[in-house]
């Protein structure tokens, strides 16, 4: 009987590793709110999700020596210019409060995925303990 640990904690782990790249990209963006020219970016989580998973396939590549692009990996989102609700004057995209409304919601993502793959791992335990 094979055992696979990716198998395992297969779509809790990819969520959780990509709500940190998000964490990350939202980060990024409220340190340079105050950056002229500097444009807010972030991904969409859902579509990384189905990237993630393997149901959707955006780029094949036809040779093994091809270089895959940036943000067509499986854990590799495509990041996208936010379009902002008001125009800054020094050209930044950035909204500050729309984007700790982002942060915030991200993280609670962030914890129950954690959460989420906790369980898995004390299930495995408890599997392999007999209990």
């Amino acid at each position: 009987m094979s055992f696979s640990l990716d198998k395992s904690f297969g779509i809790p782990a990819a969520a959780l590793q990509l709500r940190s790249q998000r964490a990350n990209v939202l980060a990024d963006n409220l340190a340079n709110a105050d950056t002229p020219n500097y444009k807010a970016r972030d991904f969409d989580f859902k579509v990384a999700m189905r990237q993630a998973q393997g149901a959707q396939q955006t780029v094949v590549r036809t040779h093994a020596q091809h270089i895959q692009p940036p943000g067509s990996g499986p854990l590799e989102p495509q990041l996208q210019y936010r379009v902002p609700m008001n125009a800054a004057l020094d050209g930044n995209t950035v909204e500050t409060q729309a984007e700790q409304a982002k942060f915030a919601e991200n993280t609670v993502h962030y914890q129950a995925a954690l959460t989420f793959l906790g369980s898995r791992i004390n299930g495995l335990i408890g599997a392999l303990k007999g209990e």
